[in-house]
């Protein structure tokens, strides 16, 4: 199929529905476009180079901060060569190539180059421990590996004696990509189209490792044909994203890592769609900022973390201007109007007024023409939907998992509802099992998890589904709404089930609160463990005068935990009396991967913190707590 078939768009299907006692169990969505049945993802390039090769693919960021921008052809010039580059150091068709960088345009061009030259790609992000990178070399059996700094060289240096299978490590502050196209020249053009033409869609096209919140990473194999079926339905799903409707051509500057299944398939939607993509190796705050100034993309994929941080640092800002009370009247408009779907003649003035006062400046902080946000990883709340849809800015939410290659489910154009993350992804279908587990099938869905002396583990029931571990409901039309984790609904003493993820969702967009930890699990009560947000409390002290206070004294400080326990209060109000936070503490420590208490992915590892913090949740159910 060719790219611009992809491109055509479509309304959204409405999904087929099976009910079981007149509850929705089950629905499917046919998918928007026929299967791939040859190639490999190995051939975007090249189609792009000989369909339209002066459409620019991507912009690259010097080291004067100017962009510049690589066509089609350029692109495909450059794949072309690191490839034989590749096959030239004597890596053959099925050898997996591990890469371990930050956000760069090198790692998309490796990732194409690789698939070029017949090999599978191996994610590994650029923050994991030695252990972690040992782990997924060795699992994977990586014949090469290509990081990003001599840091990163240094430690799997170190573990270079148990890795036996690993004979090229290259560098690419060292010039990694120079080298490879230094060696490619003495390698035959047909070397590649060789290599290519033995691809065909069923080909493994990459393993990635799931962070796993408990136990060692799985590699999750996907192949060319799981990327297909995902990219191609959401191009066309989402067609306003990919082909813009306005003077801007569509672009997004990626920023989330391309380690993660999330940050990859839209980079690989991008140049399946050719929409201009940047790359930007820092999410810190000021630099970020900077990069999306100057790129201006037109769409965004992105964490509810990010979405939350730019909400509170926007209502920060009006606070410190003494505005504070006009930013919540524009917040509550802007929820109301994303509410609505026919906006009364009065909600639309509203808006209007607030628009140039508080909305532009949302979009500005965003690069200023942001018009779309593709939002996945957890649940964003319908709080922050509403919030940005009133503002100008359409959030579509996701779900999915690696092992579904991201999206399973998504917000259909123009028919949103908040709290849910959507329909299934055409071509998917979702059941939910006597139990309340969330089952997947479709194209996109993997082909097992990897191992090397077995073949892939095919985790599905005997009839063809993939159980996810995550909980969740399907209402009258079709709308998945997810409630928790399978593993991690708690059960009171009092045999009341408790999902924690809901209250968890809720504290955390607060501007105080980094991470909520919800625990009750055969407890009388539910009760909650709480870190700061270094931001939100810079701003607390500065606004109150209290920049005088050490962390550990604003944890005891009667103002500010009465300002978690009034957030405490309105998250209580999502559950019942049963289900309630009845007492919390706040840690000064911070929850991070490097603490132990984090995934790559910012998911939490409860057993880690309630190992690490079994002191505190032990005061929480000590003698004369009230329950």
């Amino acid at each position: 199929m060719s790219v611009d078939t992809a491109l055509s768009g479509s309304e959204p299907v409405e999904p087929s529905k099976t009910l079981v006692d007149g509850v929705v169990r089950e629905v499917s969505v046919p998918a928007l476009v026929p299967a791939v049945r040859r190639g490999s993802l190995a051939d975007l390039p090249y189609d792009n180079a000989r369909q339209d090769p002066a459409a620019v693919l991507f912009s690259r960021k010097g080291a004067d901060g100017a962009w510049s921008d690589v066509t089609a052809f350029a692109f495909a010039a450059e794949v072309h060569s690191v490839a034989k580059g590749l096959i030239a150091h004597g890596l053959r068709p099925g050898d997996r190539l591990a890469l371990m960088a930050r956000t760069t345009y090198e790692w998309t061009l490796l990732d194409f180059a690789a698939w070029a030259a017949g090999l599978v790609t191996v994610p590994v992000y650029p923050t994991s421990s030695a252990f972690q990178t040992r782990w997924i070399l060795q699992d994977s059996g990586a014949a090469a590996c290509v990081v990003e700094d001599p840091a990163q060289a240094r430690l799997v240096s170190a573990e270079r004696r148990q890795l036996p299978g690993l004979a090229h490590l290259w560098v690419l502050d060292t010039g990694a990509v120079a080298q490879l196209r230094a060696a490619g020249a003495r390698v035959a053009d047909d070397a590649v189209t060789v290599r290519r033409g033995l691809l065909t869609p069923e080909t493994l096209a990459t393993l990635i490792y799931t962070s796993g919140t408990t136990g060692r990473p799985k590699g999750c194999a996907l192949t060319h044909a799981n990327f297909f079926a995902e990219v191609d339905n959401a191009v066309r799903l989402l067609h306003p994203v990919f082909v813009s409707e306005s003077k801007d051509p569509a672009a997004t500057l990626l920023f989330l890592p391309l380690s993660h299944v999330f940050g990859r398939m839209v980079a690989i939607g991008c140049v399946r769609a050719r929409v201009r993509v940047g790359h930007a190796p820092s999410v810190e705050g000021a630099e970020l900022l900077a990069d999306l100034a100057a790129f201006r993309p037109t769409f965004l994929l992105a964490i509810p973390y990010v979405l939350e941080k730019v909400f509170n640092s926007a209502r920060a800002t009006a606070e410190r201007g003494g505005k504070a009370g006009s930013f919540d009247r524009a917040a509550r408009v802007a929820r109301r109007y994303g509410q609505e779907a026919a906006p009364s003649l009065s909600l639309r003035a509203a808006r209007a007024l607030y628009d140039p006062l508080v909305y532009r400046r949302i979009r500005a902080a965003l690069g200023g023409r942001v018009r779309y946000v593709i939002s996945g990883g957890s649940p964003l709340g319908a709080r922050l939907a509403e919030f940005f849809a009133g503002a100008g800015v359409e959030v579509f939410e996701g779900y999915g998992l690696t092992e579904t290659t991201a999206a399973s489910t998504v917000t259909p154009p123009r028919r949103p509802r908040t709290g849910t993350v959507g329909w299934p992804l055409p071509g998917t279908s979702v059941r939910i099992a006597d139990d309340g587990e969330v089952w997947l099938r479709g194209g996109h869905v993997f082909a097992g998890y990897w191992d090397a002396q077995r073949g892939a583990a095919v985790p599905y029931t005997d009839d063809g589904w993939f159980p996810t571990g995550d909980l969740g409901s399907l209402d009258a039309e079709g709308y998945l709404r997810i409630t928790g984790r399978k593993k991690d609904i708690l059960i009171t003493s009092a045999g009341k089930n408790v999902a924690p993820a809901p209250l968890e969702d809720w504290l955390r967009a607060h501007p105080l609160v980094a991470q909520c930890v919800v625990l009750g699990d055969n407890r009388p009560y539910v009760t909650a463990l709480i870190t700061l947000d270094h931001e939100g409390v810079t701003h607390w002290r500065r606004m109150r005068h209290k920049d005088h206070l050490a962390l550990w004294e604003l944890t005891r400080d009667e103002e500010l935990l009465a300002a978690l326990q009034r957030a405490v209060d309105e998250a209580n109000r999502l559950v019942s009396r049963a289900e309630s936070i009845r007492a919390f503490r706040v840690l000064t420590a911070e929850f991070s991967e490097a603490s132990g208490h984090l995934t790559p992915s910012l998911k939490l590892k409860r057993g880690a913190v309630l190992r690490d913090f079994a002191r505190e949740v032990e005061e929480m159910y000590g003698p004369g707590v009230d329950e």
